[in-house]
């Protein structure tokens, strides 16, 4: 493996030089510049990342905690966030909470032992259940940064990147009232108990009861046959003439056992439900979709951490990703 030393005798140049070439020092003239970096390139030269987190106390490593990699968003998220760190010359070592409290503590426990410069995290379902988040602080009390995305502690002083969840629904709800003069809107959920399910529901009742309507929920994170429940709903509710799903399944499976059913979609029944840039193909008819741009929380959220790392007086920041309501086939 070729070595600094070998690089700066090669060049006739001392390796303080050549170090200085290779991390775009100020100081060193453009034309010196790209000799080392040609010959850096033609060499094959890799960088010895245990000396350099030894000098500057940096793993230039990003550790990620998912509750889910099944889940389409957070797929697409840590799309984001594996192409915003390579950008910028940083790694990831992902780890999977599986929804449990008891995995994500470990998780950040194995990787604060100085194996990451900071973390990024969706909190897992059974933490905001529990309503536990102390694992969360003592990490950030011991001067490691945390970033949450989409599921967030509010009580937690850290960078957050999110959607406007409350707002996204409420703009579902009304288009659907107002566009489309739906007046039996029905909400269908699996992440009720998630913080993002509270203000997703919160946002649907708050256009329904501004619109003079009465709310009807039903709530599926502690059911197993979930088109089965869908089903008997909507059989049961002849009435209902358009869902809001604030999930990324639920909203297509409310479309199947609808035209099970016999009812067609939208002329009888709309549907709009919560989705990333494939979701519409998922479906017949394509359904209409709140986009939550999942690649652009990723990237993000790398860019803030590592914003958060670089910066001395770094102030904390709720960055607020707009969403887009992506009208498919599913709404008239």
């Amino acid at each position: 493996m070729t070595t600094l030393k070998e690089l700066a005798k090669l060049l006739n140049i001392s390796v303080s030089t050549v170090s200085k070439a290779l991390n775009d020092s100020h100081e060193i003239s453009e034309n010196t510049k790209k000799r080392v970096i040609e010959l850096a390139d033609k060499l094959n030269y890799k960088p010895n990342r245990i000396a350099q987190q030894l000098k500057t106390n940096k793993t230039k490593i990003i550790g990620v905690i998912l509750p889910t990699v099944t889940n389409p968003f957070f797929a697409q998220v840590l799309h984001g966030i594996e192409t915003s760190a390579t950008t910028n010359n940083y790694d990831i070592i992902v780890c999977l909470s599986d929804e449990s409290l008891e995995k994500e503590k470990r998780s950040l426990e194995l990787l604060s032992n100085g194996s990451v410069d900071g973390f990024i995290m969706a909190v897992a379902r059974e933490s905001q259940v529990k309503e536990q988040s102390g694992h969360i602080t003592d990490v950030i009390d011991n001067k490691i940064p945390v970033l949450m995305f989409d599921r967030v502690v509010n009580e937690i002083s850290c960078d957050k990147v999110i959607v406007d969840d409350f707002q996204s629904v409420y703009d579902a709800t009304e288009y659907l009232i107002k566009k489309e003069s739906r007046e039996h809107i029905l909400l269908v959920s699996n992440i009720e108990e998630l913080s993002v399910g509270k203000l997703r529901i919160n946002g649907y009742q708050k256009a329904i009861e501004n619109a003079g309507l009465k709310p009807k929920i039903l709530k599926l994170s502690k059911v197993e046959n979930v088109e089965a429940h869908v089903y008997q709903y909507i059989g049961d509710h002849p009435e209902t003439d358009a869902i809001v799903s604030i999930d990324h399944i639920t909203g297509i499976i409310a479309i199947n056992m609808a035209k099970k059913i016999g009812k067609t979609v939208p002329k009888d029944l709309s549907v709009i439900g919560f989705g990333y840039e494939h979701t519409q193909l998922l479906s017949s008819p394509k359904i209409s979709i709140i986009h939550q741009k999942a690649f652009d929380i990723g990237k993000m959220s790398v860019e803030l951490l590592i914003d958060h790392l670089n910066t001395e007086d770094h102030q904390l920041q709720t960055i607020i990703v707009p969403i887009d309501l992506k009208l498919g086939e599913s709404t008239k």
